[in-house]
């Protein structure tokens, strides 16, 4: 009898290990996406960079954040770090557009020329698959988190890993984002 229980006790252990260890194999590596243009985005290009993921909207009192993502971007796109803009129409139908007038919108406006995604969801039952990794432990190894609005920024370390949640009115030049990026914090 002691020798079942301990076999059953070692097949569970095993098998929670599986579990445990197929939550932490899963990086933001995993995702392939459609830019803004329609063009097909493999995550798997940014190994080892810093990235930042962050849901953005167009007709929000926090759309002006888009300059500052675009001199952050400017300031470090060439020592490793990225941003990943997604235009979500979660809060308040605060990105009605088109991808084409997004895009249009961010270029005329802002300059961005950071890597934009195609429109998407990040709540509720039509959440992106990259939404629900990014806010679910269970996805991400991390820890749950929900989008409390626009412009919620994901930091991404060089593993594929997210290493922290910063709220959507923390500015990019924060000085928690600009330790994160350059890694003295």
């Amino acid at each position: 009898m002691k020798k079942t229980i301990f076999f059953l006790l070692i097949i569970s252990c095993q098998t929670g290990m599986s579990q445990y260890s197929d939550v932490m194999n899963n990086t933001i590596y995993q995702f392939t996406i459609n830019d803004i243009e329609g063009n097909e985005f493999d995550f798997q290009k940014l190994e080892g960079k810093k990235i930042m993921v962050v849901n953005t909207a167009s007709k929000c009192g926090l759309t002006p954040q888009y300059k500052g993502l675009q001199e952050l971007y400017e300031k470090y796109k060439d020592s490793g770090f990225v941003i990943v803009g997604f235009p979500a129409n979660n809060f308040l139908w605060q990105e009605p557009g088109s991808d084409e007038k997004i895009s249009s919108f961010c270029e005329k406006n802002y300059g961005v020329t950071f890597p934009m995604m195609s429109k998407i969801s990040v709540k509720g039952s039509t959440m992106h698959p990259i939404y629900k990794f990014l806010t679910r432990v269970k996805k991400n190894g991390y820890k749950d988190s929900s989008v409390k609005w626009n412009f919620q920024k994901y930091l991404i370390g060089e593993s594929g890993k997210i290493e922290k949640i910063i709220s959507p009115k923390t500015l990019p030049q924060s000085e928690e984002i600009i330790c994160w990026i350059e890694g003295t914090k």
